[in-house]
């Protein structure tokens, strides 16, 4: 029997006054557009968290856990840091794929 690949991701949505929210997913396509849609409730829907602005994917569970955990923990400088590291403009990530049904590439 073969073992199905599994990945997991660790994110972060902003609003356009850049207030963050962190969260895991194993469907990355799919929960931005449940923050795009305000389907998930609390935080990230009364603060307008629909923008991916970093993420970061994983093999394994606990390994995305461990490191939404200690991203949680941060100062949110550090967590500006993290995203500028790689997307200096806060860019919606997930722009393009609206179009296209991939999702990120792996």
């Amino acid at each position: 029997m073969s073992r199905q690949e599994h990945g997991y991701y660790v994110y972060m949505v902003a609003s356009r006054s850049h207030v963050l929210y962190c969260g895991i997913t194993n469907s990355l396509p799919r929960r931005v557009e449940e923050h795009r849609l305000g389907k998930i409730e609390g935080f990230s829907a009364t603060y307008k968290c629909d923008r991916l602005v970093w993420y970061e994917r994983f093999q394994y569970v606990d390994n995305a856990i461990a490191r939404e955990k200690q991203i949680k923990r941060w100062r949110r400088a550090k967590k500006v840091w993290l995203i500028e590291q790689a997307n200096l403009k806060w860019d919606d990530l997930s722009e393009d794929w609206r179009t296209q049904t991939a999702g990120p590439s792996t």
